[in-house]
């Protein structure tokens, strides 16, 4: 990993939940080469313990801790085993989040006869998939939040970055849940930079445009490695015609986790996006 901007986090601790996905394990590896000591939080503990064995192996430090970021007794036990290995906490990326396909409906558009046809609409969202999404990306920000930002009060150079989503500008077709949680994300990052700005904390957030991960693989791709019809509409609303890599995101993560680079920059959410929040479609 070659990092274009490298701003020296030496004795930085660093904790990252949903540390094993595709883009947070891109996080963990760029801070952990700037100098931070970098807690894997992941509900799976065993792909936590992969990603830091990664880390270890380009010469950073790292440890793997079991969370499930939707249980505050799993927090609080993940807050005080981080607290073990490497003290408290000073960064905190909240990146733990997911949609369920019991939450999302089967078309775009609801049609006369959808109730009576063998399809999944609106009025057939389940409801403790609903609730698992909310849990998941809203819950699953503000537990861990509760738990680390009580390390940083009073503390000079800590900061809170929350994931957020194109969802949170314009809502996507078919995952309501998911939009409406993530539009709660990037709400909940304006009011924590409110509620934390005169004890040191700044909290910000990054909205990822369209990457192709194993989250959102059903929806972009078909079996036969194929692009599906929503692919092609995402392409064509993205003007620079691509899907990103998650190495894109790490100029927006260093600068705003890094003091010296956005120490008065708090309650903003950068999207990175490939021009997609910025085009109207005509």
């Amino acid at each position: 990993m070659n990092l274009s901007i490298k701003p020296d986090l030496t004795g930085k601790v660093a904790v990252i939940t949903g540390g094993a996905g595709v883009l947070c394990k891109e996080f963990a590896k760029a801070l952990a080469l700037c100098g931070a000591k970098v807690a894997i939080l992941n509900r799976t503990l065993s792909k936590a313990e992969t990603v830091a064995e990664e880390i270890k192996a380009m010469g950073g430090e790292a440890a793997a801790v079991q969370v499930d970021v939707t249980d505050s007794a799993s927090v609080k036990a993940a807050h005080e085993a981080v607290l073990s290995i490497y003290g408290k906490c000073d960064i905190l990326i909240n990146g733990a989040g997911g949609n369920n396909p019991r939450a999302t409906t089967e078309k775009e558009y609801f049609d006369l006869g959808d109730i009576e046809a063998d399809t999944k609409s609106f009025f057939d969202l389940d409801e403790e998939g609903v609730q698992t999404v909310l849990n998941l990306n809203f819950m699953g920000t503000l537990l861990p939040t509760q738990a680390f930002a009580q390390d940083m009060v009073g503390r000079e150079g800590c900061t809170i970055l929350n994931v957020s989503s194109m969802n949170a500008y314009t809502p996507l077709t078919k995952i309501p849940a998911y939009s409406g949680a993530k539009a709660a994300i990037s709400n909940f990052t304006q009011w924590l930079a409110v509620h934390f700005s005169k004890v040191g904390i700044r909290v910000n957030g990054i909205a990822p445009g369209f990457f192709s991960t194993d989250q959102n693989k059903a929806l972009l791709w078909n079996e036969d490695g194929s692009p599906t019809a929503r692919t092609g509409k995402i392409l064509a609303a993205t003007p620079m015609g691509r899907f990103g890599s998650p190495e894109e995101l790490l100029g927006a993560l260093l600068f705003l986790v890094d003091e010296k680079s956005s120490g008065f920059v708090t309650g903003i959410v950068i999207p990175v996006d490939g021009g997609f929040s910025a085009y109207s479609g005509v």
